[in-house]
């Protein structure tokens, strides 16, 4: 017998061999027909797999994103299915599953693969999850899947296997398919009901430019006809979104390829919003005792081999900078940690002086793929809201919380109140990998824990997730559509104290090293303004918006009174302009609503007799006519109120 824990903590037990299906069962057979994988001790995997231990067990079903991921990589596997019976002679690269829905790379040979033919690949697909395929999971030995994948010229998967350790591969097949697989999948195909197959692109093989470029088709999959037809309806409302679309609409930043792709150029209205978002951080870093900082574009490539980032991003970075003078060699940064780091140097400090915080908006630079660029989510120059805190071990949670706190200020500010927090502590297992004492890593992991308690901050404790220098919290936020965005980030970091030989006398006049807190709220200005597009739908806050206000005088004769009111206005430091073109009103408006303009005050004769405007408020049409130094007034006051909530 064995004893299977559950998430209530109970605790059942059942012959040894038992799958979780038939755990399930046991509970209610209608509990087991919607589970689509189980967790058995922290490890995803099929519910006809015996459980042979003692272990902890959770049934997965759609609602759980670990069903989701076996359900979309049972879901790429019927893609592949369907594409190797209407494409004869296609190899396949790799499959898995992602945030939503799949994708296969594969190279079809002569005969391309066109958005055109996804309707026909569909169909196929459909007939075959039809026939409730069994998906058999079988442990291969690596000669065998050498010659099983090379007997039918997978150049790929051989490719694959050579790299894999003899007793670790295994196959999945269902029908005539059979593939490459860690798994986990499904039991059978039947479960799969709705398919849409969303998009064909480009993909390098390993993501290697220098390789063979193959194509990748994207798909989601659901176990009803309605969940697909309710994505479908988000996925258009997400394409009104787009930030790409959006930031070209309100002419808030663009790109040249004369400039170079993945560098964004700000234009004025996007920078005002990107200013204003740093002035917003910067007022409450200084309320928290931090210190604004600048350092260079550059850096000694010696300055980037001591930190560590040349051996991580070195493959992803810029090509190094040789000057004049022989031997010296610079990089663009990567990271703005090692500059900082050379600023805590700078003079001898006592335990008394930490904590000591930077702060700085640094540009930094990665050689990201052309393929892999996306708008403002993926480019190769973007700024960082970069800080750095040294201080002491007995500082580390009250300095923990303080960051916490900044981030919930944003998030709130921001609206930004659905999010999910996840806590990554090392494996207790294998802490060989990790550098830091023993003593160390339990106080900065049992700091944040406390600290998340202390928040009342529900969040997911994941084991191994740590990085090698320290464990970290992460904020994932869910927009207006309910997609995730990994924004904030607090990492505790032992490795860079270490590397640059960092100190401070204690009160027992020794030599001590700090702990480091690494934070960026916004993660990035160039991401978090994407996400924050998205999320809105370009309707930015009041007291964010590049432009609060814009008069709309009724003809020429009202111009001058349109920029007597626009004056007034700016003087009382509401940001406004004037649309004088020689159009009709009505189009004037309809322009204006585009541009997503809070506030639109309409002006004619009557209006400038009265020192009057007519108030015209986005998404809600007339508010009625006023005196427009009322309106100013009543402008600051909810600019105001907006800002006194957090």
């Amino acid at each position: 017998m064995i004893k299977l824990s559950f998430p209530d903590g109970s605790v059942r037990e059942y012959p040894s061999g038992t799958t979780p299906f038939q755990v399930a069962e046991g509970i209610s057979p209608r509990l087991a027909q919607d589970c689509l994988a189980a967790s058995i001790d922290g490890q995803t995997v099929e519910m006809n797999r015996p459980i042979t231990d003692d272990a902890s067990i959770q049934l997965l079903k759609w609602d759980d994103a670990e069903g989701k991921h076996a359900f979309w990589h049972s879901s790429a596997h019927l893609l592949a299915e369907a594409l190797q019976i209407l494409y004869p002679g296609i190899q396949f690269g790799i499959g898995p599953a992602i945030e939503n829905g799949f994708y296969y790379d594969v190279d079809p040979g002569e005969t391309p693969i066109r958005e055109s033919d996804l309707p026909t690949i569909e169909a196929k697909m459909i007939e075959l999850a039809a026939k409730k395929s069994p998906i058999v999971r079988q442990s291969i030995r690596k000669m065998e899947a050498l010659e099983f994948f090379g007997n039918r010229s997978e150049s790929y998967k051989v490719e694959l296997i050579s790299e894999l350790e003899d007793g670790s591969i295994t196959t999945y097949t269902q029908g005539d398919f059979t593939d490459l697989c860690r798994g986990p999948h499904l039991v059978t195909t039947e479960p799969i009901k709705a398919i849409k197959l969303l998009s064909v692109a480009g993909a390098y093989w390993r993501g290697d430019e220098k390789r063979k470029q193959l194509t990748r088709i994207y798909g989601i999959t659901f176990p009803k006809k309605k969940q697909l037809d309710e994505y479908l309806v988000l996925l258009e409302e997400a394409k009104k979104r787009d930030h790409r679309k959006i930031g070209r609409e309100l002419e808030l930043f663009m790109f040249s390829d004369t400039v170079g792709k993945g560098l964004p150029i700000w234009m004025p209205r996007g920078t005002a919003l990107r200013l204003k978002l740093e002035e917003f951080l910067k007022m409450i870093q200084k309320k928290f005792g931090y210190e604004q900082v600048i350092t260079p574009h550059i850096g000694q490539k010696e300055l980037y081999v001591t930190s560590g980032h040349f051996a991580k991003y070195g493959k992803d970075s810029f090509q190094p900078i040789s000057t004049p003078e022989e031997g010296e060699t610079y990089l663009l940064k990567p990271m703005n940690c090692p500059h900082h780091c050379e600023i805590y140097k700078f003079k001898p400090h006592s335990y008394k002086d930490l904590p000591i915080r930077y702060a700085e908006f640094g540009t930094v630079y990665r050689y990201e793929q052309s393929g892999e660029l996306h708008g403002l989510t993926r480019v190769r120059s973007f700024t960082q809201d970069d800080a750095h805190i040294f201080c002491r071990p007995d500082q580390l949670k009250d300095e923990f919380l303080k960051v916490m706190d900044i981030i919930f200020i944003i998030f709130k500010a921001l609206n930004f109140e659905n999010f999910e927090a996840q806590i990554s502590l090392r494996d207790p297992s294998n802490k060989e990998k990790y550098i830091g004492s023993d003593e160390n890593w339990e106080k900065s992991e049992s700091a944040i824990v406390e600290a998340c308690q202390e928040k009342g901050l529900n969040a997911r404790v994941e084991l191994g997730e740590a990085a090698f220098y320290g464990p970290k919290l992460d904020f994932m936020v869910k927009d207006a559509l309910g997609r995730r965005w990994q924004l904030g980030t607090i990492q505790v970091d032992y490795n860079l104290p270490e590397r640059f030989n960092l100190e401070y006398v204690g009160a027992d006049n020794q030599k001590h090293r700090p702990i480091m807190i690494h934070r960026a709220p916004f993660g990035s200005m160039e991401r978090f303004v994407a996400v924050l597009i998205e999320h809105t739908a370009g309707k930015f806050p009041l007291w964010l918006t590049p432009d609060q206000v814009v008069v709309l005088p009724v003809s020429e004769k009202s111009n001058e009174y349109a920029n007597q009111v626009a004056e007034y206005l700016k003087e009382n430091d509401i940001r406004c302009l004037v649309d004088d073109r020689n159009e009709k009103i009505g189009r004037k408006i309809r322009d204006n609503e585009v541009k997503r303009i809070p506030y639109m005050l309409i002006v004619g004769e009557q209006e400038a007799e009265k020192q009057e405007v007519s108030v015209r408020k986005q998404g809600e049409g007339d508010k009625g006519s006023m005196k427009f130094t009322t309106f100013a007034a009543l402008l600051a006051d909810e600019v105001k109120q907006m800002m006194t909530t957090w």
